[in-house]
């Protein structure tokens, strides 16, 4: 079955409070719950802020890192969920519950490409 990636899209900032985020968390286990329900859930993962990320790359047959986003943006990606679906139609139907329970952030979903034993 294919699979699709659903991209949370946050601002960069203050992490809002602990009482803020811990509705939205128990709805985001919920929705977790009825995914793995559903047999849609593959994976799913929180991601630490931009500013610990760091890039690798080949350049003039060195590896060099630099700390930090790849892009200079206001906005990066926050957490992920991988989701089995039949078609884009059925992944875009879980990003919008996805959506709904973390307005308004917006959510990014994108077929992953692999061959059949699931390597890029």
């Amino acid at each position: 079955m294919p699979q699709y990636l659903m991209n949370i899209i946050q601002p960069d900032g203050v992490v809002p409070e602990p009482d803020f985020l811990e509705p939205i968390m128990r709805e985001l286990k919920a929705f977790n719950d009825e995914l793995r329900a559903a047999g849609a859930w593959v994976f799913s993962a929180g991601l630490h802020d931009a500013s610990t990320a760091t890039v690798v790359r080949r350049q003039d047959g060195e590896t060099l890192l630099t700390d930090g986003p790849f892009v200079e943006a206001n906005e990066h990606v926050g957490g992920f969920t991988i989701v089995d679906a039949p078609d884009l139609d059925a992944a875009l139907k879980w990003a919008a519950r996805y959506a709904e329970i973390l307005h308004p952030l917006p959510i990014e979903v994108r077929p992953a490409h692999y061959t059949e034993e699931r390597e890029c």
